[in-house]
């Protein structure tokens, strides 16, 4: 069984668009929303659906964290903090991108098929030759990590090739709004109701040892400050585990 675990992002949209040329026909594309990714991953998700329509693939499934429904920004708020990432953790990822996944197939008829048949699910990520260090082994036996981007030794200036031999616009980075890994020049490119919950996230964070989701710094005193003269602290990306593109 071939699941697409599908982030929205570059790398992930140009593997369907390979694996489309190569006929690797999914057997279901899985994506797993925070409840706050920006606003261009949801008008992209849009816009393949059709594609997914147009090409005998799949309809793309909008997964989420099972329990109270709360999204992630709803959690940081309730529980007065920032997303885990910020604090260098990697539980966000965890919780609202992993687990969903894994709880799907769970309860999903056909991989349950496959694993009383003793077999594996193909799990297909979009990690581009470029950054070969991302793709490991998968911690769970139930699972086999497929990346075909290695395969095609496709790079990142490949997979944006691709997206426009097919008459796509680039979907731009997906990420959560408000991911502490926002490089400062997207920070403020944010819509401003964006801008405004994000620094409501902030405000309402009891924070002792980081100043806010810059870490170091603060998102508040960046958009509060833009076009002001004024020396910025260093940006320094970590990888946070769901970044596409």
């Amino acid at each position: 069984m071939k699941l697409v675990s599908y982030g929205g992002g570059t790398n992930s949209t140009a593997m369907l668009i390979g694996m489309r040329d190569w006929s690797w026909i999914p057997d279901a594309i899985l994506f797993a929303d925070t409840g706050g990714e920006r606003p261009e991953t949801y008008e992209h998700l849009e816009r393949m659906q059709l594609w997914c329509k147009r090409n005998g693939f799949p309809e793309i499934t909008i997964i989420r964290k099972e329990g109270n429904n709360e999204t992630l920004e709803e959690e940081c708020l309730r529980k007065k903090t920032l997303p885990p990432v910020a604090f260098g953790f990697k539980t966000c990822s965890l919780k609202y991108k992993i687990e969903p996944f894994e709880k799907w197939c769970n309860n999903n008829s056909e991989c349950k098929k496959v694993w009383d048949n003793g077999k594996v699910v193909q799990k297909f990520i979009g990690i581009d030759a470029d950054e070969l260090h991302r793709a490991v082994k998968s911690k769970s036996s139930k699972y086999q990590n497929e990346y075909p981007l290695l395969l095609w030794e496709w790079g990142r200036d490949d997979c944006i090739t691709a997206i426009k031999k097919e008459n796509l616009p680039l979907p731009g980075k997906s990420a959560c709004f408000f991911c502490p890994n926002a490089k400062p020049a997207e920070i403020l490119e944010l819509p401003p109701d964006l801008q405004d919950r994000a620094m409501a996230m902030e405000e309402n964070a009891e924070l002792n040892k980081i100043k806010g989701l810059g870490r170091d710094w603060s998102w508040t005193h960046l958009i509060k400050t833009a076009g002001l003269q004024e020396t910025f602290p260093f940006y320094s990306e970590m990888p946070c585990g769901c970044y596409d593109g």
